[in-house]
């Protein structure tokens, strides 16, 4: 794999979320999307935040994924910036295949893991077949 195959993806900043008071910018996480038989799990890179800055919320049909990084007040003196640090704001539309009452949530190392199981109908099943 050459150089040039490998391309960096910049933070995209959510321009539709309107300004922050706290003077951060508001990011849109990368995500990757796995299925199985049983469920769907989708992770979210959201470095800076932890567990307790992650909120989800569902309603309806509509999963909101927030999360704040919180600031820390630190008394050095900033030399040189590359990692831009802001919030995270995304959100997905559920189909009737996922069941709610069950979605779990986990927060490690900056990465949100969202397992979204799915409904027992949408749920592939073998049919045994029988003679007479």
């Amino acid at each position: 794999m050459g150089a040039d195959e490998i391309k960096k993806k910049d933070k995209q900043v959510a321009t539709d979320r309107g300004a922050s008071t706290r003077g951060l910018a508001n990011f849109i996480p990368q995500v990757d999307i796995y299925e199985d038989k049983k469920a769907i799990t989708l992770l979210a890179d959201m470095p800076g935040i932890d567990k307790d800055g992650v909120h989800i919320d569902l309603k309806e049909d509509q999963l909101t994924v927030d999360g704040k990084v919180v600031l820390s007040e630190g008394k050095e003196t900033l030399l040189h910036k590359e990692y831009e640090m802001g919030n995270y704001f995304r959100q997905f539309t559920l189909s009737d295949m996922i069941d709610r009452e069950k979605i779990t949530a986990k927060m490690a190392d900056g990465v949100l893991t969202l397992t979204l199981p799915k409904a027992e109908k949408a749920v592939p099943k073998k049919i045994k077949v029988s003679a007479e």
